[in-house]
């Protein structure tokens, strides 16, 4: 079997030879049709055709000074909750005729300063960021360099720099507060890094839901920091967790997990130990990405308004441009919610 070479792409100055023109006629007939002679612009589709040539958007966006692309990045573009932000980010971007080039950080500053590099080339119009910590130096000097950034999933340390996030300390302690009204004392935690900010904040709530309850977290909070905020990452810390505990000595009875990914590894390592959800161990996600509900065991989660997240960040961006000095920058914040569902009450 043959790899197939690839084609080599048409220019316009190809098209202008095979028509037998000038590359301004060419110009004409993409950009003014009007001003080309039909016969002239019959014989300039027909090269354009049969060299399968497409126009260049992103020389002609430079040459005329409108740049149409805005740049994204993400955690981790596997993660639904990201995919459904993303989604809100692109039907705003779409209202103005606009492009979205996303990317994963996998919460590595390195990868993530080589992204914003890469974007700064491209001369998008602006970026739209989750910052994998809590520096964002390299955005002040990004935004410095005449590109604008907008914060996403993350609060602004700063007034003149936008952000559009939710209340992880709320959504923290909405599911520390369930946890502790359907009885559980003891409860493993299971995150990601602090600098993260998510799993900082997170952990915030959690803790101040622990303290209105009267409870020590030295004796009732157990954490364990995923190896990845993944299923595979949670799947290993629940595994570390029942190996390390006794049921009705040491082991917690219900487990917060930092997204619902994470809590899918976990509940599927308790199904495959054979440990009962809720009555043997409460599972609690964050985000209530699509498959929450849809679960063997509905899981629940803590609700963000993923889509009005990234289309909120994406109109905060476009309008940097379109009010210039008239713009002010704002620290939107959303509301998280508690969704209840058969992992962590047994009604």
């Amino acid at each position: 079997m043959t790899t197939p070479t690839a084609r080599k792409r048409s220019s316009i100055s190809d098209v202008a030879r095979a028509a037998g023109v000038s590359v301004g006629t060419v110009s004409n007939v993409l950009n003014r049709p009007d001003r080309v002679s039909p016969t002239t612009r019959e014989r300039v589709e027909a090269a354009i055709g049969e060299l399968h040539f497409v126009p260049n958007g992103s020389a002609r966006q430079l040459r005329a000074g409108t740049i149409t692309t805005v740049g994204a990045i993400v955690l981790d573009i596997g993660n639904p909750f990201f995919t459904e932000v993303a989604r809100g980010i692109e039907d705003r971007l779409a209202e103005d005729d606009f492009t979205l080039m996303l990317a994963s950080s996998d919460e590595d500053p390195d990868r993530e300063a080589r992204y914003l590099k890469l974007f700064e080339e491209h001369g998008v119009h602006g970026v739209l960021v989750v910052p994998s910590t809590d520096d964002i130096e390299p955005l002040l000097e990004l935004r410095a360099r005449g590109v604008n950034v907008v914060l996403l999933d993350a609060t602004s340390p700063v007034p003149d720099i936008s952000s559009a996030a939710v209340n992880d300390v709320v959504g923290g302690q909405l599911a520390g507060n369930h946890l502790v009204a359907e009885g559980h004392t003891h409860i493993a935690f299971v995150n990601g890094a602090h600098s993260i900010r998510q799993c900082g904040d997170r952990h915030a709530g959690l803790l101040r839901a622990l303290d209105a309850a009267g409870l020590d977290p030295a004796t009732h909070l157990t954490e364990i920091t995923a190896s990845a905020l993944n299923a595979d990452g949670g799947e290993a810390a629940m595994r570390h967790l029942l190996a390390t505990t006794t049921a009705g000595v040491d082991r917690p009875t219900a487990v917060f997990c930092v997204n619902d990914l994470v809590a899918l590894g976990v509940q599927r390592t308790l199904r495959a130990e054979g440990i009962a959800m809720p009555g043997e161990m409460a599972v609690v996600g964050y985000d209530d990405v699509n498959f929450a509900g849809e679960l063997a065991t509905p899981l629940t989660s803590v609700r963000q308004p993923t889509h009005q997240l990234g289309y909120r960040a994406a109109d905060l961006l476009l309008s940097q441009h379109t009010q210039g000095d008239r713009f002010r920058h704002e620290q939107v914040q959303f509301q998280p919610e508690l969704i209840v569902r058969a992992s962590s009450h047994a009604g």
